[in-house]
């Protein structure tokens, strides 16, 4: 977690460069929400965005930010900017469209009930809307050791394990979405898109029924079917710079 949002930012803008080199996905972006916006910084980020040809022109992306703040200055610079204080835990104010992208880094891990929240984002968006998250993994290695930190405000642990179980069960596309964990790096990012299917009850859903239902990737089916529940090292996984990490060595 990051307490200077310039650095949250220069963090974020590791997956927002990638995105913008996919040209045909920016433009189709009508709308975006960024969940728990901070100071701003990506929200104007995704406002400003352009086209990427020799006359650049505007995308003029119609953002919302979602934040516990009473006010939002950066809001006030652009007219496509618009900002909602209130708790993410809670419905999402929708414009008069659903939201093509949401966009949460750094603000995840602040959530006390995930799944359910999880589940009123899904509401939120447009079908086939993609959501990319990041959030800190709290359970590390340090100089060879154990390391499991715990800030304020956070009450949960999170993994590539089950930061995918949430998604899934929460009727997130997991089998066509893209994951990143860097080995020095404690930050886990997914982009995911909405599925069609809706938020299941996560007491009765086995990984079985996700599997099932086509909501895993193809190595995490794999695992599940040969012990019955997941196994990080055996997930093998695709992110947006095309490369496809195995996360055994973690």
């Amino acid at each position: 977690m990051f307490s200077n949002p310039d650095l949250s930012h220069q963090h974020s803008l590791k997956t927002l460069e990638l995105l913008y080199e996919y040209d045909d996905f920016m433009s189709s972006i009508n709308t975006l929400v960024d969940i728990g916006c901070g100071a701003g910084l990506d929200l104007e980020w995704w406002a400003t965005r352009t086209t990427r040809d020799d006359v650049p022109i505007p995308l003029n992306i119609k953002c919302v930010g979602i934040d516990i703040l009473p006010d939002l200055p950066v809001a006030k610079k652009h007219v496509n900017i618009q900002y909602h204080p209130q708790d993410f835990e809670q419905p999402i104010k929708l414009q008069k469209h659903t939201y093509d992208v949401a966009w949460c880094h750094d603000s995840f891990q602040y959530a006390i009930n995930p799944l359910d929240t999880l589940a009123k984002w899904w509401l939120s968006m447009s079908e086939n809307g993609m959501l990319i998250i990041s959030v800190p993994q709290t359970t590390n290695m340090e100089f060879n050791t154990q390391a499991f930190d715990q800030h304020s405000y956070c009450y949960h642990h999170w993994t590539m394990v089950s930061l995918i179980h949430a998604l899934a069960v929460s009727g997130f596309d997991c089998y066509s979405g893209f994951f990143n964990k860097g080995i020095d790096d404690p930050w886990i990012t997914a982009a995911v898109y909405r599925s069609n299917q809706p938020p299941r009850d996560p007491r009765t859903t086995s990984w079985y029924q996700l599997a099932d239902a086509g909501l895993l990737p193809e190595s995490a089916v794999d695992s599940i079917n040969s012990y019955g529940y997941l196994k990080q090292r055996d997930l093998v996984l695709p992110w947006l710079d095309k490369s496809i990490t195995w996360y055994g060595r973690y």
